[in-house]
């Protein structure tokens, strides 16, 4: 395989935890997930994620105003700075501290970091008058407050900030030390400030606390009234004091604030995942919804203050609101749970994936958005496969159900049960889609139901185990199944015998996989190794010994190093390529291996994740990390300094016993599933970090006329008359899109240059040529021209097409479409000039005749 796959996007996953940041001109919106950040175009309907990572989960991200620099900082303090346009790291930093918060100033000079009750601010990179090898420059520290920051808001003229503490104030800071009007302490609330915020006129400020209370703060002496005369004031008497104070009066307690200055609009979240919209400064409740049933970790307002976005870490939600209109931009939630199973649809235009949580969701492999959720199922989702023919998913579950899906009309038409409860595990589809037949581990019998009538079959008897995985050849009587008792059977459910020789393991199996052409299955065995059989003749062809190309990190309990555990070092799951020649396996792992099948030598290891965060991505042994007590990551050194409202277990340190949902334990790297689109240019693995999405498409495409700004309609027709550079001239009509121009020098090529412009037109342009001739094919005269273009197009640039079939496809549906209603126009005209030759040549039969007569 001589094509290099890389990661281009991560699925599943929407929101895990930390802020949301818009994009300046508000259309998109940036989103932690895990130790990567994805970027959803709200306008587009897009989506992509950066193909960086971070070693732990995100904590905090910032946007620089211009929206070229983008800052992500991770629980450690380790921060990332990255070209937000072309997506490439610029430079890697420590705070050597855990952030709270962390912006840009308006005016893009600064960047403002909270670390505990300090306040660090830094000199952007862009804004260094020297280059230096160190770009982070320091310009302070702030200090004052008695408890962690956790908020910090800037002023519009970027002279002063804001600070929220959990020590019940806050406070205004100036970036200038000559500034003593920035020295006051906003005291007064009873709970801890969750957001300070200052008026458009900088006059005003507004402060949230926790409990549900709102201040109003002005600038004047104490007493001041508004009827007083104001050339009265002393200066020396001026100083911030309380004006109003508010309450929402909401049965929670406020967990996250935003303001917007222009439209003076508040929006506050709350722990019962209501949100409300207040006006200030009179306090006039706008709108309240309700948009969860848990906290909402985050709120944000794009710069127009049109649209609100939300974020929920409990069910890992995001929501983008438009507050007048009361609609959704945007409403993704992913999986909660662990992924468990993924496939392909047969276009390969979209992913279908089902969890623990027992939800099935169908995702846009283009723009990775989930178009819709299945939540029939009351447990996990064990295994999904699609039919080969026709728009139909089926689900299996371990709460005794196989499920059949319409994903035309996204329902559920049929049902499928064992006569006794049973937990199914495997699923496997006729490629017709007239049997389906599913394992399960509580029992060693295979079962048959038919789709049609939804009776069951028959039971294929003969494992003397659980049955692990199933598999359907494409030929549609042939079913691959594989067990814990070492053995692979090859059964043929549409003959008379149903009678199989085994084969033979030295393991117990946990995969198998079918190739294409279904004459060779590959089988996984916990033993680590991937055996070749030949379907046929019974044979073992050939044999990978992966255990020591699987095998994964150690855990945080572990004494020893990954290399000497065997808690990862067997395949759980396989997929062959498009041609069978290669074959991707993943387990318990970090890792996913790309084998060569014929010459049985790895190609490519991929790590799917480097996140610490869990377990099993660390190879090596850290004594220092060991204690008498145990490993120093499970040690709760908190104490008496741990902040109980915000603990996620709600417990004293040191007490064993507390909240019996909260999670206990770090989730361990794995690989559950893994499947190659049909196209064979991408291949999905669903893992604990979400849906990872691999492929060899992702690129940018390099239109040479971005170097050149002389482009007008005189230098696109000088190419055309003096230089007859074709294709030139046509590139920079194209990119002047002016109609008129276009037509001219298209059908100004001569016809024998026709082949030559058409292979060497970037592929940036193909769309919108062919666009273009389909529209003027319709009324032109030059069918020959037209087709000549449209055949040598198709010839060049096919393959291209094909591989981006998705995204081509209107374009290649017009052409089409114009082309079939030529040649209806053709055939009738041919028809109509056919009879009428037939007419004339009968007509002057019957002159001839009649003048032969008449001669006589």
């Amino acid at each position: 395989m001589k094509t290099e796959f890389k990661f281009s996007n991560l699925l599943g996953t929407v929101y895990r935890q930390g802020n949301l940041a818009f994009t300046p001109d508000g259309t998109s919106i940036l989103s932690p997930v895990g130790n990567r950040v994805s970027c959803f175009d709200l306008v587009n309907n897009k989506s992509f994620t950066f193909s960086y990572e971070h070693r732990k989960n995100i904590a905090r991200i910032a946007l620089n105003p211009q929206g070229t620099l983008l800052l992500s900082v991770d629980e450690d303090g380790k921060a990332i700075l990255v070209n937000f346009i072309r997506r490439t790291v610029l430079y890697h930093f420590n705070f050597k501290d855990h952030v709270n918060d962390i912006s840009f100033s308006p005016d893009g000079q600064y960047i403002s970091v909270t670390t505990y009750r300090q306040v660090q601010l830094w000199r952007t990179p862009n804004y260094n008058e020297d280059r230096q090898f160190a770009p982070f420059i320091r310009h302070r520290i702030y200090t004052g407050h008695h408890a962690e920051v956790t908020a910090l808001t800037w002023s519009r003229d970027s002279r002063f900030f804001l600070t929220a503490s959990k020590d019940l104030t806050a406070r205004i800071y100036s970036v200038n030390s000559d500034d003593s009007v920035a020295s006051t302490v906003l005291a007064g609330h009873r709970g801890a400030v969750i957001g300070a915020y200052f008026s458009s006129d900088q006059e005003t400020i507004y402060t949230v606390s926790r409990d549900g209370a709102l201040f109003t703060w002005q600038y004047k002496p104490p007493g001041f009234k508004d009827d007083d005369d104001v050339m009265d004031l002393d200066e020396d008497r001026m100083r911030w004091t309380t004006v109003r104070r508010d309450y929402f009066k909401q049965d929670a307690k406020a967990r996250c604030a935003a303001f917007h200055c222009d439209t003076n609009m508040l929006v506050v979240g709350f722990s019962s995942g209501v949100f409300g919209i207040y006006e200030l400064p009179d306090f006039n409740m706008i709108h309240t919804l309700s948009i969860s049933q848990n906290d909402i970790d985050f709120v944000t307002i794009n710069k127009t203050g049109e649209w609100l976005a939300f974020g929920a870490s409990k069910l890992g939600q995001l929501l983008v609101w438009e507050w007048q209109s009361e609609s959704y931009i945007l409403k993704q939630q992913g999986h909660y749970d662990a992924i468990n199973c993924l496939t392909y649809s047969p276009d390969g235009s979209k992913i279908i994936t089902g969890a623990d949580d027992g939800k099935i969701k169908i995702w846009d492999a283009v723009s990775g958005f989930a178009i819709v959720t299945f939540t029939e199922h009351i447990s996990a989702i064990t295994a999904i496969e699609f039919s080969k023919r026709g728009n139909v998913l089926f689900s299996a579950s371990l709460d005794g159900s196989i499920r059949a899906w319409d994903l035309i009309r996204y329902r559920n038409f049929r049902t499928f049960t064992a006569p006794a409860p049973l937990q199914f595990s495997s699923l496997a589809v006729d490629p017709s889609g007239e049997v389906v037949c599913a394992g399960s581990l509580d029992d060693f019998d295979i079962h048959l139901w038919s789709v049609q009538t939804g009776q069951l079959l028959d039971r294929l008897s003969g494992h003397e185990g659980p049955v692990s995985c199933l598999s359907f050849a494409d030929d549609g009587g042939t079913l691959a199944s594989a067990s814990w008792d070492k053995t692979v059977r090859i059964w043929d459910i549409f003959g008379r015998h149903v009678s199989v020789e085994p084969f033979e393991q030295q393991a117990d199996v946990l995969a198998i996989a079918l190739r294409p052409d279904s004459k060779q299955v590959a089988v996984a065995t916990l033993d680590g190794q991937i055996s070749f059989w030949d379907v046929s003749m019974g044979r073992q062809v050939g044999i990978i010994d992966g255990r020591s190309d699987i095998s994964g990190g150690r855990y945080t309990e572990d004494r020893f190093t990954a290399k000497n555990s065997a808690r990862s070092k067997s395949f759980r799951t396989l997929s062959y390529n498009s041609d069978g020649t290669c074959i991707l396996a993943g387990g318990n792992s970090k890792y996913i291996c790309l084998y060569d099948i014929d010459n049985e030598v790895l190609l490519r290891r991929y790590t799917i994740s480097r996140n610490m965060s869990l377990e099993g991505t660390v190879d090596f042994l850290n004594s220092k990390n060991m204690t008498d007590a145990g490993p120093l990551q499970l040690v709760d050194d908190d104490g008496e300094a741990s902040d109980l409202e915000d603990r996620i277990d709600k417990t004293l340190p040191g007490a064993s016993r507390g909240d019996l949902s909260a999670r206990k334990v770090k989730p361990a790297i794995r690989t559950v599933s893994i499947r190659f689109s049909p196209t064979g240019l991408a291949f999905a693995a669903g893992s604990t970090e979400g849906l990872l999405i691999y492929s060899v498409d992702e690129e940018f495409y390099f239109d040479p006329f971005d170097l050149d700004v002389d482009v007008t309609p005189a230098t696109a027709l000088a190419a055309l008359r003096r230089e007859h550079d074709y294709l030139k001239a046509l590139v920079m009509s194209l990119r002047l899109n002016e109609r008129y121009l276009i037509h001219q020098i298209y059908e100004s090529i001569q016809i024998r240059d026709i082949p030559i412009v058409a292979r060497r037109v970037p592929v940036v342009y193909l769309a919108q040529l062919l666009r273009f001739i389909a529209s003027v094919m319709e009324d032109s005269p030059h069918l020959e021209f037209h087709l000549r273009w449209i055949d040598a197009l198709l010839t060049s640039h096919g393959q291209f097409l094909k591989r981006h079939r998705i995204e081509y496809a209107s374009d290649v549906r017009s052409i089409q479409k114009v082309v079939v209603k030529v040649q209806k126009e053709l055939v009738r005209l041919s028809d109509e000039n056919a009879y009428l030759l037939a007419y004339l040549l009968n007509e002057k039969e019957s002159v001839d005749s009649y003048m032969y007569i008449g001669t006589n």
